[in-house]
């Protein structure tokens, strides 16, 4: 899901469509919802921006690959390895994976579905954090939950945003990039290398995705990789699986008060077969960031002019919100307050899989089924305090 823009209207005679739980976003952590919410009784919607199914794994270069192996790296219900006989799945393998779990749970996704805002219905803008007149939605005895998409006007009592973080690229601030004339694209836009053979690039960002893109530019480009500090390789032997099992024990090691140590992070680089070829040439050896640039290239910290072609932002994301700014929840930090997933200033609105600020591991294929069943959970809790309107439309 893609939120964000002017706030779109209800097209003309097109009814309102009222359920039990929206679900904004349809990629990984939408579809883990959808999993837990068709086991209960409540009518539930997927709304996906999306042309198909896949969520950002269908924005992924073409050689991206799985750095879990595929028996760790599933959905609730169907293991990924089901499905592959690849050990470390490339990105196509996953697409595949998450449209044949959509059409076989048939979770109610609807798309193309832009959610351009999400409101409280009949509730002044100063009023939704009240807490008694979420009582009143949960009661049915006032309006829920209203979100305007590009499909009219859905309704609900309770809400689910899942739309990650694809639609947000996070590009630094670097004096004057808005008068560099060569090409900047994010990994987010990135394919493959093709397009950089020989021209001069820079690939900017220290993490998984600027080791793996440098990985695969170096060898037909005139290639420099840029990073803060000097890149930090996980041993060899260390996969996703191996950072899983350990943020695992970390967390229950926090969670019983005991000191969880020293541990690997997804900050380090992870030696897949690509990134273990290109250190073994020699290409991936990374030099500290340029001061500014020109119009055509860049200025070194030493005072040193390089004319460049093309910049390759390998820099992140931030969480995808704009379709609840209009509930005031979002912070400087572009995030939302939350409490393990539910929004914590407002009642009835729920976060899954932007990280770990919205549960453990929660932005992992493997991960996110626990915050999903925990969200879901919470939810049905919520909502069978007091029988809901009756709905005449149930998705499921």
């Amino acid at each position: 899901m893609t939120p964000g823009g002017p706030s779109p209207t209800t097209p003309i005679g097109e009814a309102r469509r009222d359920v039990d739980v929206v679900v904004v976003g349809g990629g990984q952590a939408g579809l883990a919802v959808g999993y837990y919410l068709r086991r209960t009784d409540l009518s539930f919607c997927i709304l996906d921006d999306q042309p198909g199914p896949g969520g950002a794994w269908r924005h992924g270069w073409d050689s991206l690959r799985l750095f879990s192996p595929a028996r760790w790296s599933s959905l609730p219900g169907r293991l990924l390895s089901q499905r592959t006989e690849t050990e470390y799945p490339h990105r196509d393998e996953v697409l595949e994976y998450l449209a044949w779990y959509e059409a076989h749970y048939a979770l109610p996704v609807e798309r193309p579905v832009r959610v351009g805002a999400v409101r409280r219905e009949g509730v002044p803008r100063q009023a939704v954090h009240d807490e008694a007149v979420h009582n009143e939605v949960v009661r049915g005895e006032a309006g829920g939950w209203i979100l305007e998409t590009t499909r009219g006007i859905f309704t609900a009592r309770a809400v689910v945003s899942a739309t990650g973080t694809w639609a947000r690229p996070l590009v630094p601030e670097v004096e004057g990039r808005d008068l560099f004339e060569g090409e900047q694209i994010h990994s987010s836009r990135y394919r493959a290398p093709a397009p950089y053979t020989g021209l001069r690039v820079l690939v900017v960002g220290g993490g998984n995705s600027g080791a793996q893109i440098m990985a695969e530019v170096a060898p037909v480009a005139e290639a420099t990789w840029v990073t803060l500090e000097r890149p930090r390789f996980l041993p060899d032997h260390v996969d996703g699986r191996v950072l899983f099992d350990q943020a695992t024990q970390r967390y229950r090691a926090r969670k019983e008060g005991r000191d969880p140590g020293p541990a690997y992070t997804l900050d380090d680089i992870v030696v897949v077969p690509p990134v273990f070829e290109a250190r073994a040439r020699g290409d991936l050896e990374a030099v500290r960031p340029f001061a500014r640039f020109t119009p055509s290239g860049v200025v070194w910290a030493d005072g040193r002019e390089e004319e460049i072609d093309a910049v390759i932002w390998c820099t992140g994301f931030a969480p995808a919100l704009d379709h609840l700014r209009p509930l005031d929840v979002v912070g400087s930090d572009g995030r939302v307050a939350t409490e393990g997933t539910r929004a914590a200033a407002v009642a009835g609105l729920w976060l899954v899989g932007y990280g770990g600020w919205t549960g453990f591991a929660s932005a992992t294929l493997i991960g996110v089924g626990r915050t999903a069943r925990a969200t879901v959970d919470e939810i049905v809790a919520e909502l069978n305090r007091a029988p809901g309107p009756e709905r005449t439309n149930s998705p499921t």
